[in-house]
């Protein structure tokens, strides 16, 4: 008799001796996916030969230009753009940020305008503004507030090309920047806040030391994508004839007609830059995960 509840067993069913392993094991076919694995394969290959073969690419060309000393000049100014362009912008949208997150009914309502506004004007048309800043105000005044100034500066002096450019794209980036930290900062778990002020930790270390180096982890891959579409953005500028990458390309072109081969050294240095921003994006991503459940 069984003294278990298992349920009896037909011996006239199973094989002998139980021997599982006898069994011939048979792989799962997966013929679609070995399909497309030759398409797809078949394709980027035609594309390579056709890179390497094709003489209209004129890659003669494209090595004469790659290192020329105005396209590594233009590469640069581009990095500057970006560079000005990211730093400005990130540190205004934190503010942006904190005054979304404020109690303030006021400051509450100046940083979502503010937001809306960047957001909803084209960048082109805000450049363009700030390149034109001198046509509405022929000198910037400090001074008391509706009252009379005491140090002035002539506008179209004080705002160049460059500082146009950099003006418009930081300010164009706060608006993004904010909601970036402003995601990021809500992400944190409010409990913790409420255990630091049990604690009696102040507002503002809680901020440097508990929120933000969590709220980085949700902050990063936003804020890298973001850096990375300003500094391809930053090609827009070729309206106010400032010398980035994109401008001295077409500058060349238009008077040697190499049209595809300066295009390519363009479509190079941007592919090698943003690739260095991503690799630089995995290491700050990995040491704000320290101490992260994955």
């Amino acid at each position: 008799m069984s003294l278990t509840a298992d349920p009896p067993v037909d011996k006239a069913t199973t094989p002998p001796g139980d021997d599982y392993g006898a069994l011939k094991v048979v792989p799962v076919r997966h013929p679609l996916r070995w399909a497309a694995v030759a398409a797809t394969a078949v394709l980027i290959a035609q594309f390579a030969h056709g890179l390497v073969t094709n003489p209209a690419w004129e890659w003669g060309v494209f090595a004469e230009f790659f290192t020329a000393d105005v396209i590594l000049k233009a590469v640069w100014v581009t990095l500057q753009l970006t560079f000005y362009g990211t730093a400005i912008g990130f540190a205004l949208g934190i503010v942006l940020a904190f005054m979304r997150l404020s109690a303030s009914p006021f400051l509450k309502s100046v940083a979502f305008g503010y937001i809306w506004a960047f957001r909803s004007i084209p960048l082109i048309v805000q450049l363009l503004f700030w390149f034109n800043l001198a046509y509405l105000y022929k000198e910037v005044r400090f001074g008391i507030p509706f009252g009379p100034g005491f140090l002035s500066f002539d506008t179209m002096g004080l705002v160049g090309a460059m500082s146009a450019a950099v003006l418009g794209l930081a300010l164009h980036q706060a608006a993004y920047a904010a909601e970036i930290v402003r995601a990021g900062v809500l992400a944190v778990d409010g409990g913790q806040l409420e255990a630091a002020a049990a604690l009696g930790i102040p507002k503002l270390r809680q901020v440097r030391r508990i929120v933000l180096p969590q709220a980085m982890r949700s902050i990063l891959p936003n804020a890298a994508n973001e850096i990375i579409s300003l500094f391809k953005g930053t090609s827009i500028v070729s309206v106010m004839a400032i010398g980035e990458l994109f401008y001295q390309v077409q500058v060349i072109y238009g008077r040697n007609g190499r049209v595809v081969p300066l295009l390519m050294v363009a479509t190079v240095w941007y592919i090698l830059l943003t690739s260095a921003l991503s690799v630089l994006q995995h290491y700050v991503e990995r040491h704000f995960s320290k101490g992260a459940a994955r």
